[in-house]
């Protein structure tokens, strides 16, 4: 009996599945770990598949910068509590490192990717399911290169609920992880102005025009003074979501545009990820979810 328990508290520190599930696993595999890790992977995959319905929109972002390298990532779960555990942040932390070791053109080659404890990525998301008990998904990420004249700015705020990676040249480290700090305060969509395309100017002046005829006074103004204006409205909007424009976070009397020319620095790109964005979450009450469960 001494012998069954010593193999169940190993399979369960390998895995983190239950202990029933472990005695099961190694009934099922004559005692043989590896075929009861196998056993158990099967079985979360069985797991998951019934929980395939279910929206992954929780979960984590990050930023992870090495040398002349650096990767954002985001993995979802269920739920936010899972979010937070310390298995979840590994499984993170884990796909990240592998992202940037092997350098993968798509998802489906990260999950093949192995992981410094020598599992593959999706291996790795198998047994942190079994664990957690929650349809866990590899959603997105990037890699980003710079130059050796160029700097790399991060910031995660609360844990990983939004992730900011910005690429600069000239300045300092502080400066530019400050600007990451900003980009992740304010949620630019443009860098520049010179980033918004001529269709999309075109498309938000035909929306200013409309506005334009319900304003009686507009109509009475010389044709100049009317293109001046609507010039003025297009910009404005523009403005909003131009990163060079928006208030600094660190001086409100400032703009970036102005804290990025006194300290001679060129922004040259960033990458915004927030956890769950553009993802529809479902709503479900608490009762009827317990009573699918059970069925």
């Amino acid at each position: 009996m001494s012998e069954i328990l010593e193999l169940m508290k190993v399979l369960r520190e390998r895995t983190g599945a239950g202990l029933m599930d472990c005695k099961h696993a190694l009934l099922a595999s004559n005692n043989d770990i590896d075929a009861a890790i196998t056993y158990l992977r099967e079985k979360g995959l069985a797991k998951q598949a019934k929980k395939a319905s279910r929206i992954a929109a929780e979960g984590l972002t990050t930023v992870l910068v090495e040398n002349n390298k650096a990767v954002v990532l985001e993995i979802n779960c269920e739920t936010d509590f899972v979010a937070k555990s310390d298995p979840f942040v590994d499984l993170v932390k884990v796909t990240a490192k592998a992202a940037l070791d092997n350098n993968p053109s798509d998802v489906e080659a990260l999950q093949a990717c192995k992981t410094n404890n020598g599992q593959t990525v999706a291996e790795q998301f198998n047994d942190a399911g079994i664990k957690l008990g929650e349809k866990l998904s590899l959603r997105r990420f990037v890699i980003v290169d710079k130059n050796d004249d160029e700097l790399f700015g991060s910031y995660i705020h609360m844990g990983g609920v939004v992730s900011v990676l910005v690429k600069v040249k000239g300045g300092d480290q502080e400066l530019a992880d400050n600007l990451a700090m900003s980009i992740a305060s304010t949620n630019p969509t443009y860098l520049t102005i010179d980033a918004v395309s001529q269709e999309e100017i075109a498309k938000e002046k035909e929306i200013q025009v409309e506005k334009a005829k319900e304003d009686a006074s507009f109509a009475k103004k010389p044709a100049n003074i009317q293109e001046k204006i609507l010039e003025g409205r297009i910009n404005k909007h523009f403005e909003e979501q131009v990163l060079t424009y928006q208030e600094y976070i660190l001086d409100s009397t400032k703009t970036v545009g102005e804290i990025l020319k006194a300290n001679k620095v060129t922004p040259i790109s960033f990458v915004l990820y927030k956890v769950g964005e553009g993802i529809e979450k479902k709503k479900e009450d608490f009762a009827a979810e317990v009573a699918k469960e059970l069925q």
